[in-house]
């Protein structure tokens, strides 16, 4: 059963950014599908199991952005 997760990013501003949130969120473990939008600052994450805020936080932290869950 997968979980959705919805966080707020801060510091985006274009699809380069919301490609390399993805790309940094995408690589934790059991995470199926990452939607981001630099529009709307909003971060939804799909995971095959619950996965921690705080991975998915560090995830984007490495990629230079602030997150906080919804």
């Amino acid at each position: 059963m997968s979980t959705t997760t919805t966080y707020t990013v801060t510091g985006m501003t274009c699809g380069h950014c919301e490609s390399s949130i993805r790309a940094e969120v995408s690589q934790l473990p059991g995470v199926t599908g990452v939607d981001v939008s630099a529009t709307t600052g909003v971060m939804a994450v799909t995971a095959e199991n619950a996965i921690s805020d705080a991975d998915v936080i560090a995830a984007v932290d490495e990629a230079g952005y602030t997150a906080a869950r919804s």
